[in-house]
């Protein structure tokens, strides 16, 4: 695993470990409060150990649901943080599309699902948010994050609350939403 640069104001974006929602066939899981599955929870082991090993982690914080909660735990146990959670770095408000499985929507609704995979500023989910009002959110609560420190904080979150931060730097913008992949348990620097 390549190292990461640490500037003393940094943060650092951590994607949840595994659940069986990430499994082919994928399922739009957004608020959707699913658990790490056991492979899910590895990672959020061998995660925990590359951060202490490797990082100078000074604060910790995650999005409220069990998947990013849990990830965050099992690393703030092995490095002796607690975990400070806040709702605004939850997953994107999927609406109508939570639980259901990608193919399935891209079969019955062909037209949106293009759009989502187009992705941009307007797109909305049906009944859920759009991808600014996401952006905005997950921004707010870093930008609060970074202000209070201790940094470097690393904070436990979601793929698509990851992929907003990195279009922020993205010339395209939230155009280029999905053409950022983040793994699960993957860090990037912020």
């Amino acid at each position: 695993m390549e190292a990461l640069p640490l500037t003393p104001g940094a943060l650092l974006l951590a994607r949840h470990g595994q659940t069986d929602d990430n499994l082919e066939p994928l399922r739009a899981q957004g608020f959707r409060d699913t658990p790490l599955n056991a492979v899910g929870l590895a990672q959020a082991r061998a995660l925990a150990e590359r951060v202490a090993r490797e990082l100078d982690v000074r604060s910790l914080w995650s999005s409220d649901l069990s998947r990013a909660a849990t990830t965050a735990r099992v690393v703030g146990e092995r490095i002796g943080l607690e975990v400070a959670l806040d709702e605004r770095l939850r997953e994107g408000n999927r609406g109508d599309w939570e639980g259901r499985l990608f193919t399935e929507i891209a079969a019955t609704e062909p037209d949106l699902y293009a759009a989502w995979l187009r992705g941009g500023a307007g797109f909305r989910f049906p009944g859920g948010e759009s991808l600014q009002e996401h952006s905005d959110r997950v921004w707010e609560a870093l930008q609060e994050i970074r202000a209070q420190g201790p940094l470097p904080a690393m904070v436990v979150c979601h793929r698509g609350s990851i992929r907003t931060v990195l279009c922020r730097s993205d010339p395209r913008g939230l155009d280029a939403f999905h053409d950022h992949d983040v793994p699960n348990t993957g860090v990037v620097v912020c």
